[in-house]
């Protein structure tokens, strides 16, 4: 199989057009400024409009759109593939700790917590300025068994080598890309060493670039299996190591046993019936680091500095 490394992929990205969007859509017009902030990584921008409050990155002219939380009720999940992401606790056998890689609002990992209370939810956000903003707008704040960490989430992993966790969300957006560092398969080696034994891996990927097909090589270079949830625009890929894929009728009783008990305010039997598999076998190569190990650390560090 054919490997790309960062360079290589770099230099491709750099003709993808200007106008694909990630992960986080881009910012409506109309909306009512609140906040900015400059940090080390991101120009944070806080907008309401109505009753929503939105989390936005500010990146070559454009706005996107990181999160959004009603602030009437700040148990929803008003974006849609956050929704999607807590489908993969129906993959879970247990569910006594979680790892989420990127905070935005919170949305997620804030969702999980209140239903999931008795769960140890470790987040890892690199951007100090962004755990600041989701505790004064977003209703997120530190809790027993909520502990946002101002970190990058590989250096994160790499730093505590004892944890394991029963599921690790991954939502991590640069402007319109995930960072490279959390895409290559020396990443997600790392993120199955912290994973329980029979652990889930999901991630939120924009799909219509050629990072999607080279996500999935790169996932499905590590985990038996990877499945698709399709959300309005982005796709939640959801691994794990089973020898066969859990079946139709297996993932929806696991979904019933878990939403009985957890009663989550998104049915996890509605999410699960959202995968989907693709018309046509995706197909991409393979995506590595091209950095010595030894300098894990340091690059990883460069390459989260904020773009120019």
């Amino acid at each position: 199989m054919q490997h790309l490394s960062r360079r290589q992929f770099a230099q491709a990205a750099f003709w993808l057009p200007t106008l694909a969007l990630a992960g986080p859509v881009l910012a409506q017009t109309g909306d009512d400024p609140v906040e900015f902030v400059e940090s080390q990584y991101n120009n944070i921008y806080i907008y309401k409009r109505g009753t929503q409050v939105s989390m936005t990155f500010g990146h070559n002219k454009r706005l996107y759109t990181e999160s959004v939380m009603d602030t009437t009720d700040t148990k929803a999940l008003p974006v849609e593939y956050t929704k999607f992401m807590t489908a993969a606790v129906a993959y879970t056998k247990t569910q006594n700790s979680i790892l989420q890689i990127g905070l935005g609002g919170g949305r997620t990992s804030w969702y999980l917590h209140v239903h999931l209370p008795e769960a140890a939810i470790d987040v890892a956000e690199i951007d100090p300025k962004v755990i600041d903003l989701a505790k004064k707008y977003f209703a997120v704040k530190e809790e027993k068994n909520f502990a946002p960490v101002a970190m990058d989430g590989r250096l994160f992993l790499l730093r505590n080598p004892a944890k394991r966790y029963d599921l690790i969300c991954i939502d991590a957006y640069r402007g319109p890309f995930v960072p490279f560092h959390l895409l290559t398969k020396e990443f997600y080696v790392k993120v199955a060493e912290h994973l329980t034994e029979g652990g889930i891996v999901a991630q939120n990927v924009e799909p219509s670039t050629m990072v999607f097909n080279a996500a999935v090589a790169t996932m499905k270079s590590v985990f038996r299996q990877v499945d698709f949830f399709p959300a309005s625009g982005n796709v939640v890929l959801v691994a794990y190591n089973d020898a066969e894929r859990l079946s139709d009728a297996d993932l929806l009783k696991r979904a019933e046993a878990l939403q009985a008990k957890y009663a989550f305010r998104y049915p996890l039997t509605d999410l699960v019936k959202g995968r989907r598999e693709p018309s046509n076998p995706v197909k991409g190569q393979v995506l590595t680091d091209d950095f010595a190990p030894v300098e894990t650390l340091h690059a990883i560090e460069r390459k989260n500095e904020k773009w120019k």
